[in-house]
């Protein structure tokens, strides 16, 4: 694989223009990140228009004038044209559910693509690392013990950091951290994860406990208050800020440890960090939501193919943006098409799984740059 230096000056030279990850339809050289900008506006508006069509859908239909004037009637002292029913669907049960989505999905699109920087590999995801087994074995054996939400939201992030030291620690064994390494220490910890999470659910009480489990680890926003929102929030908020933050430097760690020390970059602590803010956003987003499964992993190649570019400094706000507005469509989705609400988990992957084909064998060149093989 040859790649061309990335953007060395971590956001301070503007008139270095080298991304690394470059695409075949890149036009920084002439138009300074023009398409960029763009789409990641068109992504925000987008997800400004998902969000009053969720708040608009469902068995009982609101419209969205009135949508706009009780959400504005909170701030503003305007005359009251909705009816009480309309309020309490509104603003008790939707909009909690909708903000709930988009800072889950945001957030697991972030870690993603944060994931997909790391490793050079795009096929990398919190789940390749096994964070996302280790969060469901912490929060499955809290519902087990049965302890309260906050207990649920520790054990989920227990649970993620372990299985993130387990698999670093086993790459210690290797010389320089080498990324194969960490993905096949990923590999196993997660299994064995889920293997304690399968016993987990054998000795669940089949009545009580064990159906709470199971529809847990399907991924459902059904249960989302202003609660879960909150809860989830200073988990994801700080995993994604962190990772944003260091979206130049995941531009340098991406051409290799050896380039990235040239730079005054310490790779393998760099390394550290950004997979820590992994883990403590994906235990944020397991522990409220149970396990969502191929955001991470197709949002950022999307994102990719939208933006022309593999540059961070623009995938990691369009990951969060595109995120975002497919998991609240989504989740529009799975508690409209049918009588009985369909698990979230289920709807991403059914989704996801072909599109990710697709894309692959359609756009691989485009997603991964011209220069890949």
């Amino acid at each position: 694989m040859t790649s061309s230096p990335a953007d060395l000056d971590a956001g301070s030279s503007a008139g270095s223009s080298a991304d690394h990850y470059a695409g075949s339809g890149d036009t920084s050289h002439h138009r300074p990140h023009r398409r960029q900008r763009a789409t990641i506006g068109v992504l925000a508006l987008l997800c400004v228009v998902a969000v009053f069509a969720a708040l608009a859908a469902g068995r009982y239909t609101v419209p969205v004038n009135e949508i706009v004037r009780m959400l504005l009637g909170q701030v503003l002292p305007l005359e009251t044209t909705w009816y009480p029913q309309e309020k309490s669907v509104v603003l008790d049960v939707r909009l909690p559910r909708v903000l709930l989505s988009l800072l889950i999905g945001a957030g697991l699109a972030v870690t993603g693509a944060a994931c997909q920087g790391v490793f050079q590999n795009p096929l990398a995801s919190e789940h390749i690392l096994g964070i996302s087994s280790g969060a469901s074995f912490g929060g499955a054996l809290v519902l087990l013990l049965g302890l309260g939400s906050t207990a649920l939201v520790a054990g989920s992030f227990l649970g993620g950091v372990a299985a993130l030291v387990l698999v670093l620690a086993i790459a210690r064994t290797a010389r320089g951290l080498p990324l194969l390494v960490i993905i096949l220490a990923g590999t196993v910890v997660g299994a064995m994860f889920n293997a304690f999470v399968s016993f987990i659910t054998y000795i669940a009480d089949p009545d009580d406990t064990l159906p709470t489990i199971v529809f847990w680890l399907m991924g459902s926003l059904a249960s989302a208050d202003y609660g879960k929102v909150l809860t989830a929030l200073v988990p994801v908020a700080v995993g994604v800020t962190v990772i944003t933050a260091l979206r130049w430097r995941l531009n340098i760690l991406s051409m290799g440890d050896d380039d990235a020390r040239s730079l005054g970059v310490d790779p393998r602590a760099l390394r550290t960090v950004l997979l820590t803010a992994v883990a403590l956003t994906t235990a944020g987003a397991v522990a409220v939501a149970g396990v969502i499964g191929w955001v991470g992993l197709v949002v950022p190649h999307l994102a990719r193919m939208l933006l022309g570019t593999s540059d961070n400094r623009f995938i990691i706000p369009a990951s969060a943006l595109l995120g975002g507005l497919y998991l609240t469509v989504v989740d529009t989705l799975s508690r409209t098409i049918s009588p009985t609400e369909l698990p979230i988990g289920i709807l991403t992957a059914v989704i996801g799984a072909p599109f990710f084909i697709i894309l692959l064998i359609r756009d691989r060149k485009q997603i991964w740059g011209g220069d890949q093989q």
